[in-house]
């Protein structure tokens, strides 16, 4: 049976959170920065270790607050499909504090508005453009410490120009969201390599 997870992808603009969907969907990067207006919705099927896993990845512009209802959700429409995601990707660019805080508040208010299944909705916290490392603002010890073990998310850091722990994300993301053959220790590392002998594959 194969299941359909859907996975909202939230941060301030100029993050590279269309770049990083962009990299997993089509292996491709453009330098030039194009502002996202609007919700895009991507369709992909991963197959892996012969597992067949939809994703309904969605890709959402910068919201100025996270909704607290469905009517809320659904009177913009920017924000329709937000509360019923499976996983959240919050994504800051590791060379502007600002984007760091963003997520942050995104993050609690998650948690203040999603009372039902918010202990089970995983969220992991993306740090983009690592390719930019000297430019960085915040130490990545600091981070990573704060997200594992004060907010209880997953963290990872990633460079969507270089395709670098692109797949790891979302290998990462599977596991997290109870697919049935992620929760070993190394899934994420099978399947990263998986993808580049053929064995895994993007529909």
């Amino acid at each position: 049976m194969v299941t359909t997870f859907k996975i909202a992808v939230l941060g301030a603009q100029g993050v590279g959170k269309s770049a990083i969907v962009r990299q997993f969907m089509y292996n491709e990067f453009s330098e030039t920065c194009v502002p996202t207006k609007s919700r895009r919705v991507f369709l992909p099927a991963v197959v892996m270790n012969g597992h067949v896993h939809e994703l309904q990845i969605m890709d959402f512009p910068p919201i100025s607050s996270f909704p607290v209802n469905t009517l809320q959700e659904w009177a913009d429409s920017c924000c329709r499909g937000l509360r019923s995601a499976h996983a959240y990707i919050l994504v800051y660019d590791i060379c502007c504090f600002d984007s760091f805080e963003y997520i942050k508040t995104i993050r609690q208010q998650i948690l203040e508005t999603r009372v039902i299944g918010t202990s089970e909705t995983p969220i992991i916290i993306v740090g983009n453009k690592r390719d930019l490392q000297r430019g960085r603002v915040i130490p990545r010890w600091n981070v990573s410490h704060l997200v594992k073990k004060t907010w209880k998310c997953g963290y990872i850091e990633c460079s969507a120009k270089y395709n670098w722990h692109i797949l790891l994300l979302f290998s990462e993301l599977l596991k997290s969201v109870g697919c049935a053959r992620c929760k070993h220790v190394h899934a994420a590392i099978r399947f990263q390599g998986a993808l580049r002998r053929n064995r895994c594959s993007i529909m």
